[in-house]
């Protein structure tokens, strides 16, 4: 299985397609999810805020994508958020110069690295134009920032933000007051964030548009303690610290503090994290956590550590894990004039907050889950999704579309509507082919009325995975199916 065999999948499917596909000139970077899709997504965003929000009782807030300038200077969006970008001097191919080294040298090339050290290294390992093979020009930033414009007579500049935490930062001095609630307080919050990639890249992995579901865990600095770390405690991570420079280490996450490899902070959030991409169907050894050195991290970051999955691509980030200290609250309260401390109440004193970061890219995670998912018996094709985040929870079929089965049919998928289950139906082909369709996007379980079932009022259902069937009386099918899906 390998990117274009899954992008195949998903275009035939209409499960994921590029936007505006039926013009020539539709930018890239930008895709759509048909029904499927779409359904998938959402539930590993239920799944998100059922394991991370919901477990550490965070509070989750919508806010805007388009925000004031002030917003994003403060922020260091406008004078940083840049990618190296290099063009070509002859045929004018433009390339992220990162990602350029890293595809014909094989060498890392850190993204913050200063302009001249990208040349350098292009230099070093003789890198020409991938596409005419002419000189590239000199590596320069480029700010990957959507401007708008906002008004009419006196136009205001705004953007679109480019990652979901910024309106969390800037809400917060209203939310701890409103909500009246005490540090460590994660806010949460999922939705559309843009950049203007310079070479977006393997569909949802580099997009312009995608969505991100981040928690920021807002803490008292000299009062950094965990609640419930006990309950994360022999979570087994997969960890390459910047204390340990050789492979990676299976450790449990009481280990990894007791080893000194990360902060209690890092080993909590990060076990919470893992549960949940276990739920999403990742396996243990698709997953690991990386430490990033000083110069892959921000500059304002005290820990970083990236969570990454294995894929056909190679390991592809997933979550970004930082301690932000008190940069972004510090620096939102000098540009707004705005007091943004927070009184600590056993000591009257106040401070600035500190802030834990998890950011994930939805998108990425859809694609991961995906590709993990995708499975080759022979001929069939399927895709070994866990129920709860399957586009359906259970097929209805018509052994035939006469003698009054579909009838039938139509009354088991209300009966099953009712008991709130996700029901597909369909009439076309022969079961065998309504079997193929429904593996192939993942649903878990398939309902076939048939001769008996008039006789009976019985029907077999078939699990997607082993081809198992069971016979099952209807008056039992939506308790015996709400089991199966709530296993997974």
């Amino acid at each position: 299985m390998n990117f274009e065999t899954m992008m195949n999948l998903f275009s035939r499917r209409g499960i994921l397609f590029p936007s505006s596909e039926i013009y020539d000139n539709h930018p890239s970077g930008f895709w759509d999810y048909g029904p499927y899709g779409a359904t998938i997504k959402r539930k590993l965003v239920e799944l998100w805020r059922s394991e991370i929000v919901k477990r550490t009782k965070m509070i989750e807030i919508d806010g805007s994508i388009c925000m004031d300038a002030d917003v994003f200077r403060a922020s260091g969006h406008l004078q940083s958020f840049s990618d190296p970008l290099i063009e070509c001097s002859k045929c004018g191919s433009i390339f992220r110069a990162d990602k350029l080294i890293e595809e014909v040298s094989k060498e890392k090339a850190p993204e913050a690295m200063a302009a001249e050290k990208f040349d350098e290294m292009i230099k070093k390992h003789k890198i020409k134009c991938t596409n005419c093979k002419s000189e590239l020009g000199k590596t320069r930033k480029f700010n990957m920032m959507f401007k708008v414009s906002i008004g009419a007579s006196k136009p205001q500049d705004a953007y679109l933000r480019p990652e979901t935490c910024q309106s969390i930062f800037a809400d917060f001095p209203r939310l701890i007051k409103v909500m009246k609630k005490s540090l460590p307080l994660g806010i949460a919050q999922v939705g559309k964030s843009f950049r203007n990639e310079i070479s977006p890249r393997n569909a949802t992995i580099r997009a312009r548009e995608f969505t991100q579901a981040e928690a920021e865990i807002f803490f008292d600095p000299n009062n950094a303690e965990v609640k419930n770390f006990e309950d994360v405690g022999d979570c087994v991570l997969n960890l390459k610290s910047m204390k340990d420079r050789g492979d990676y280490l299976a450790v449990t996450a009481k280990e990894a503090i007791e080893k000194k490899m990360m902060s209690k902070f890092a080993a909590y959030y990060i076990s919470i994290l893992q549960s949940f991409l276990l739920k999403c169907g990742i396996p243990a050894e698709k997953i690991r956590n990386r430490q990033l050195d000083d110069e892959e991290r921000a500059f304002y970051a005290k820990e970083s550590w990236d969570t990454e999955i294995k894929t056909s691509l190679g390991w592809v980030e997933i979550v970004a894990n930082n301690n932000r200290t008190d940069y972004d609250m510090s620096a939102h309260g000098k540009i707004s004039g705005k007091d943004v401390s927070v009184v600590n109440p056993e000591t009257n004193e106040k401070f600035i907050p500190h802030i834990w970061e998890i950011s994930m890219g939805i998108d990425r995670l859809f694609y991961c889950v995906m590709e993990t998912a995708y499975k080759k018996d022979g001929e069939r094709v399927y895709l070994s999704l866990p129920a709860y985040v399957a586009p359906a929870s259970v097929a209805i079929f018509p052994l035939i579309n006469k003698d009054g089965m579909p009838e039938k049919a139509d009354e088991v998928v209300e009966k099953l509507k009712k008991e709130g289950l996700d029901v597909e139906t369909e009439t076309k082909d022969s079961i065998g082919k309504r079997y193929a369709r429904a593996d192939e996007i993942g649903i878990p379980f398939c309902v076939t009325i048939d001769g008996e079932t008039s006789s009976d009022n019985s029907v077999t259902i078939r699990e997607r995975d082993t081809k198992k069937q069971e016979r099952v009386k209807i008056k039992d099918l939506a308790r015996k199916i709400t089991e199966l899906v709530s296993q997974g």
